[in-house]
């Protein structure tokens, strides 16, 4: 076990703004073989981990007046959450993760990378490339090669575009992203709201109302590990949004699910009652996306003193590229990790993991913890902003490997770290959480619900 203070881990710790002393309480169970990449992608993935483990426990111990317990979080089990969406099985059956129309093509002078699991991105790529959608999806797929073939890759970047679809250049290694913010978490006081002592509790978060408005993997992971501390998470998604039912078996562990038109009078004044009860918004759209609907961050916080609101985007919050969608294997396209992760044929590559997506979840998970400690002591509201570009940055510049690369085929076994219950999508297989502070749940209260069946309501 290692004892040392791991340094990715105090450089998360510090962008959160705690207390230096405290990473002295945390430690790490190695394991061979977890998440082996070039880039130092079991660091990261550990440093989120622990970061938030530690921010779960330092609420925890604050609520109950206590000192802050131990941190010992098992690499094994962190490796096994960070795939969970590969781990998943649903009455055995196994989720496609990425749609055929999704991956690398080769263009005329490079590789593309293209995303196009939701059906309206997809039908954007098709539409903006002049491919009629017709036939099977391997004849579509063959027919979409050919096209980008004879492209340049930076046509099909901003053609794609354009038409509100997915698709971008593979940059070669050490690239910037367009509009990547340096800053790997950044926080703000707001207002001068009383402080908020929460009382002691048997979890961390019990009795922490959370807006959930997020979606895909970075905003449901951090949410979803906010309703394993006993917050009480409620996730709203548009009607008019179609979401993966496989995603949400994945990150709908422990949170209920409902859908409002924020458009619709009626569904604005349940959702503006929601919200006049709760201590967090979580938000995981582009930046400026919900402005029109009046809920801006400074609205929210005017609205509601004294509330968190988080917020994740792909690209980071200033630079052409802010008000772009993105996911996270686009990310690493642009930032240059896919070329770095290429292959012998210069086949760009992929990290082992979506590990931007769930390493940003568990910090911004973390981030909303600190700020509801903070919340406490000096009163105020919050607002935090990640991005995936920012933790792309951190992993390619910010961190250094601890140990060697393991060889590829000396794994960890990740079966103690799974487990099974029935829920209403069937009887599920899934990756445990991966916290490790004293006393952390080693499950969700509840498997997910049916997404968006339940009632906007609080408990």
């Amino acid at each position: 076990m290692t004892q040392r203070i791991d340094a990715a881990t105090a450089h998360a710790w510090a962008a959160l703004g705690g207390a230096p002393q405290l990473l002295q309480t945390v430690s790490y169970v190695p394991a061979d073989g977890v998440l082996p990449s070039r880039l130092p992608v079991r660091e990261l993935a550990r440093a989120t981990v622990g970061a938030c483990s530690l921010a779960a426990a330092e609420l925890g111990a604050r609520r109950s007046g206590g000192a802050v317990p131990a941190v010992r979080v098992a690499e094994a089990a962190v490796g096994t959450a960070f795939v969970s969406e590969r781990h998943l099985r649903i009455d055995g059956r196994k989720p496609v993760n990425f749609a055929p129309l999704s991956g690398f093509w080769r263009a005329a002078d490079g590789w593309v990378r293209t995303h196009a699991n939701y059906p309206h991105h997809r039908a954007r790529l098709l539409a903006a490339l002049g491919i009629a959608d017709e036939g099977d999806e391997n004849a579509l797929a063959k027919r979409l090669a050919e096209e980008l073939a004879g492209r340049p890759a930076q046509w099909i970047q901003e053609t794609v575009y354009e038409a509100g679809g997915l698709a971008v250049a593979v940059a070669p290694p050490a690239q910037t992203a367009p509009g990547a913010a340096p800053t790997l978490i950044e926080s703000r006081q707001v207002g001068d709201a009383a402080p908020r002592p929460l009382p002691p509790a048997p979890l961390p978060a019990s009795g922490v109302r959370v807006l959930d408005l997020t979606r895909v993997i970075a905003g449901p992971v951090a949410t979803r590990t906010l309703a394993l501390l006993g917050a009480d998470v409620l996730r709203v998604d548009s009607p008019r949004l179609p979401e993966a039912p496989d995603a949400h078996a994945d990150t709908g562990f422990g949170k209920r699910s409902t859908r409002l038109d924020l458009a619709d009078p009626r569904d604005r004044q349940t959702f503006d009652e929601l919200l006049a009860h709760a201590d967090a918004v979580v938000t995981g759209y582009r930046p400026g996306a919900l402005d029109r609907l009046g809920l801006a961050p400074d609205a929210l916080l005017e609205r509601r003193p004294g509330l968190v609101v988080a917020q994740v985007s792909a690209w980071g919050w200033s630079g052409p590229w802010a008000g772009r969608r993105g996911f996270d294997s686009l990310v690493q396209a642009a930032t240059g990790i896919a070329a770095l992760e290429a292959g012998p044929d210069g086949h760009p590559g992929a990290l082992p993991a979506q590990a931007l997506d769930h390493g940003t979840g568990y910090l911004l998970a973390a981030a909303v913890l600190r700020a509801l400690t903070e919340r406490q002591e000096s009163g105020g509201g919050r607002h935090l902003r990640l991005s995936l570009a920012a933790t792309a940055s951190w992993l390619m510049h910010g961190i250094t490997p601890a140990t060697p690369t393991t060889p590829p085929g000396d794994a960890y076994d990740p079966t103690p770290w799974l487990t099974e219950r029935p829920a209403p999508y069937g009887r599920l297989r899934y990756a445990r959480p991966p916290l490790g502070h004293a006393d952390a749940p080693r499950d969700w209260s509840h498997p997910p619900t049916l997404w968006g069946t339940d009632r906007p309501m609080w408990l």
